[in-house]
């Protein structure tokens, strides 16, 4: 069964719902608001695809961060199925935060 227009919509207000209690360890912002979610796309059928990014390609967390946010996504009523893309490009940069993730760190 096809979820129409608005309940693609919920799925995605709840992904970012959720994406927004993802933590990078070395940043106190969330990963949404830092900008590391380059991309969410989700079908008609609940296939849920991410790009995503880390704050450098070595990053601490490079294994359980991705993990994690397949997990915090699969949570979301709807989804059916992740496939997390993980890229290095663009590279990501202080300017890809929000201005709320700016404030926090002190640099606005």
């Amino acid at each position: 069964m096809a979820f129409t227009d608005d309940q693609i919509a919920d799925i995605g207000e709840n992904i970012i719902k959720n994406l927004k209690t993802v933590y990078d360890p070395e940043i106190p912002v969330d990963i949404y608001e830092l900008g590391l979610i380059y991309d969410v796309q989700i079908s008609e059928e609940g296939e849920v695809k991410v790009i995503m990014t880390l704050t450098t390609p070595n990053c601490p967390v490079a294994e359980s961060l991705p993990a994690e946010v397949r997990e915090r996504i699969a949570e979301v009523e709807g989804v059916k199925n992740v496939d997390l893309e993980l890229t290095f490009e663009p590279s990501w940069n202080k300017d890809m935060m929000s201005e709320e993730a700016r404030f926090e760190l002190g640099m606005v």
